[in-house]
Formats: structure tokens, sequence, C-alpha cells
């Protein structure tokens, strides 16, 4: 993708690289913006989006026959997640989904956009769907609420609500806390569809109406501390839904057949995840944070070490300070302190484990009623 936002020529923007790039990392004040974003006083360039619609009265029907979710009688402006895996289950996209009464948008990473088009515009067949990657033609605003002030703008697009931490019809929680004591809850979450060239006047409309602009710095700090996975961060080639808790918003478990149904339904029911998710509070001492990839090790008593993990992502936190996301290994004790290797010679953090997924997760036939939670 090779959008780049013209927000990016706003004073003090310092662009984003990796996943971000094309928006702005921050606008000189990362700390301060995270805080605004977090009150409602701010909103984040998230143009590096892909977006993928889908025309046609077959829709929503088609959309989940081939997916995780139950979205056919999804009615206009209503939000959802659902998820497109593999035959082993395993994540392939995951994709947030908002439905206009005309077309279905689908909201994903920008690495996921064009495959995703091509694979729906394979499985067409004789339906009455037409798919299109519409990417490089919208802009997406972040925000903790709706922002109504972009309805001025000619032909914006539908907001996509984030139904996460909520327990969606048919999901199931596999976190160890009730949903109304979710971290998830502090941080509502809304995705603005804006034409691209329309993005310096929804950019003025909102200065006009007090709210400023934060980086996506801000957003990713905010979403770690929700607890909300991100594809390509929290994913890889081997990761299924019930190791990141997307159970809860993505997969409805009594819908009809798709593709890795059955490894979604023999996990829940008779297994565990081999995996699972945790937020990690670090050692803010050092001043800087670990990298992406960074091992998570578990150190005995003896000084034997060994590694259980590794940071998914980090960021610095304007109330909690340094704090992570990680994948570790079912078996990792969760009373343990763990440590993170970083990069540079002697660069450690103690990190202190908040469980998203429970260790006992999964096995839920003949579970007696307690930690974990579904809705029906």
């Amino acid at each position: 993708m090779s959008f780049v936002s013209p927000l990016l020529g706003r004073p003090g923007a310092v662009a984003a690289s990796g996943a971000d790039a094309g928006v702005a990392a921050h606008y000189g004040d990362p700390v301060r913006e995270q805080r605004l974003l977090a009150e409602g006083s701010a909103v984040v360039d998230l143009s590096f989006r892909g977006v993928v619609t889908v025309a046609g009265p077959d829709r929503l029907t088609w959309l989940t026959t081939l997916s995780s979710q139950q979205v056919s009688a999804l009615v206009p402006g209503q939000s959802a997640e659902l998820l497109l895996l593999s035959v082993q289950g395993r994540i392939e996209y995951d994709a947030r989904i908002v439905d206009d009464g005309e077309r279905a948008w689908l909201l994903v990473e920008a690495a996921e956009a064009e495959g995703l088009a091509a694979w729906l515009d394979s499985m067409r067949f004789m339906l009455r769907v037409e798919v299109a990657n519409v990417s490089d033609e919208w802009g997406v605003l972040g925000a903790t609420r709706r922002l109504e002030v972009l309805a001025e703008i000619v032909g914006v697009g539908p907001v996509w609500e984030d139904p996460w931490p909520h327990i969606a019809p048919g999901g199931y929680s596999y976190a160890p806390v009730p949903e109304q004591q979710h971290p998830g809850l502090e941080r509502p979450w809304f995705e603005h569809l804006v034409p691209a060239d329309q993005l310096g006047v929804a950019a003025a409309l909102l200065d006009a109406a007090g709210t400023g602009l934060a980086g996506s710095m801000a957003a990713e700090a905010l979403r770690i501390a929700a607890w909300r996975p991100r594809m390509g961060f929290e994913s890889d080639d081997k990761v299924i839904p019930h190791e990141l808790d997307l159970l809860r918003t993505a997969v409805h478990l009594s819908k009809g057949c798709y593709k890795g149904q059955e490894t979604i339904a023999r996990v829940h029911n008779l297994g565990h995840p081999p995996r699972r998710l945790v937020m990690l509070q670090l050692d803010g001492s050092a001043h800087t944070l670990p990298a992406v990839g960074s091992p998570v090790l578990q150190r005995a008593d003896d000084g034997a070490e060994k590694q259980v993990g590794r940071v998914t992502s980090a960021a610095l936190h304007y109330e909690m300070g340094p704090i992570a996301l990680a994948i570790v290994k079912r078996s990792t004790d969760p009373s343990a302190t763990l440590v993170v290797r970083g990069e540079a010679e002697g660069e450690e953090y103690a990190a202190a484990q908040e469980l998203i997924v429970a260790p006992d997760a999964g096995q839920v036939v003949q579970r007696p009623a307690g930690l974990l939670r579904g809705q029906p």
C-alpha cells in the first residue's frame, strides 16, 4: 500500500513506519496526544487501513458462509468482527465489518487488503456480489467516541464501532475477569471512513470543534491497555482465535459450517489452546521499550531460564508506564514474574503478567459454571 496521508503535512508530524506507514506516529507530544485521545479530545489518523467493499444483494449471507461470524442479519450501521480461517483453524484475515445497506465495508490491516479482495473475488461463483479493494480511495479516522461533525463531509462513509470487549451473540470469553471488569471497557473505539481527498477537510472540521490530532502511537498504547489483539502483531502463521480471546467478538459458536470450524469446535469443547495472550507490566527503570519479537523468559530460583514466549506489541502508556502484549505457552506459570530480554547486551525488563486468556481456557464440555463465560 503506497497511500500517504495528507495529514502527514500537519505541523510537528513524525511519520510512522512498519505496519502504520503512511500516517503520523505522533505530532510532537505522544504522551499528551494519548491522554487527549483517551479523553475523547483527539482523533488518530488510521489511513494505513486497508478497505475492501462487498456490494450486491447476496453479500451478507455470502460473508456468513465464508467466515466465523454470523452477519447475515447485519442492519445498516451495525458493526461486527469476522475471521477468515484456514482449514486448520488458523487466522488468515481479521476484518472489521460495517454495512451501509448497499455494501459491506471490511476494514483490515494494510497488508491484508489486496489478498483479501483477491480471495473473496475468487469465491464469488454465481452469487450476486461485487468485491473491490478501495484502500487508496478512503482514509480512516479513529476515536474513542463517534465524531458527528464528520457527517458534514460529502460522501462520508459509515462508522465501525469496535465490539471489543463485549461478548457478541454466539461468542465466548476466555478472560479470567467478568465482562463488566474488562479493561477494554475503558476504550470505546470508533473508526470513521472518510474519502481520502477529504482528510484535510475532516481535520479542519475537527479542529474547529476542539478535537485535535493524535498519532498512531497513542492508539497503540490504548489498544494494548485494552488487551485488544491486532493482526500482524499478536498473530503469526500458527495463531488460532482461542489464543487471543477472539471467540469473544469474532466467532459465533452456533453458526453453520465454515472453513476452520472443526478446529474451533474441537479446541473449545475438548482441548486447550497451546498458547495464550498476556499483558505485561514492564519495569520502567530502563526508560526504553523491548522490540517486537523480544523473547519472554521464565527464570527459576536457581537461575535456570527458559523461553516461554515473545513480545508482540509494546508501548508507553500515559498512566501505567511501559506495557506490552505477549504470546506465551499455556503452561507458563501465571504467578511467575517473567523477564523480557532486549536487543542490547544486558538489556532486560522484569515483567508482571496480567492474564488475558486463562491457562485452563477451552475444554468447556461438562465444565462447571465458573471462570469462563459465554453468551447464547
